[in-house]
């Protein structure tokens, strides 16, 4: 089972390089849920040597894209390609709350020598078998998902379900609301090819500025205590 750090700052890709995690998953502004960050930030990861996976999401909200949206979404993708980026998170989903097949296909087409990682997108989708088997066609790597659900306490019983199901078809990541009290029970009851945790909490920066801001920042100990839950 692997561990992949949610990253949204250069604390947290220090950290995820410090101790020792097996890919990132890196990002901005996860307030509203994380979009494209730049590409400074991604070369900036490369540079430690981490496995670094880029979150592509040219803006907060859902995931129902225009044809200008998806424009801006391919030259993120090339980008992230010409710079040797290990992979891409990103999901595409039509009006019926389904995977929009020709999006997927045009981005994962792009995406030669990089992985796929299909982000929870996902938990809005209905069908999960169908999404799966989909997701399998198109040539997705993982899946990141909470079980349809706000996080994965709520999911989990589908979970089990869905990592049954997953089995030697496609990756199943475990992410959303995972904390030091439900890791250990993720990694050995729903044994997923991987779990995906952020470990932040809410804290004001530059609190003495006029424009302080509440944001969500990682925090160190709290990655520890959940390493510590695995045995790590």
């Amino acid at each position: 089972m692997k561990l992949e750090l949610c990253a949204a700052s250069l604390e947290a890709i220090q950290i995820a390089k410090e101790l020792n995690f097996d890919r990132i998953e890196i990002c901005q502004n996860l307030e509203q849920g994380g979009i494209t960050p730049s590409f400074g930030m991604i070369e900036y990861a490369m540079a430690f040597g981490i496995e670094t996976h880029v979150l592509i999401r040219p803006r907060p909200g859902g995931f129902i894209y225009n044809e200008q949206e998806v424009e801006v979404i391919i030259r993120d993708v090339l980008a992230c390609k010409s710079i040797g980026a290990h992979g891409i998170v990103f999901g595409a989903l039509n009006n019926n709350n389904e995977i929009d097949k020709e999006t997927m296909k045009e981005i994962v087409s792009k995406c030669e020598g990089m992985q796929v990682t299909f982000h929870r997108a996902f938990d809005d989708c209905i069908e999960w078998k169908k999404t799966i088997d989909l997701l399998v066609e198109l040539g997705v790597n993982r899946i990141l998902t909470s079980g349809l659900a706000r996080n994965v306490d709520k999911g989990y019983e589908l979970l089990k379900s869905m990592s049954a199901y997953c089995q030697e078809k496609i990756e199943l990541m475990t992410g959303g609301g995972v904390n030091a009290s439900n890791i250990l029970k993720l990694a050995t009851e729903i044994k997923p090819a991987a779990i995906h945790f952020s470990g932040t909490v809410n804290k004001f920066i530059d609190e003495d500025s006029m424009f302080s801001e509440e944001c969500l920042q990682i925090d160190k100990e709290r990655v520890i205590r959940m390493l510590k839950a695995l045995n790590l």
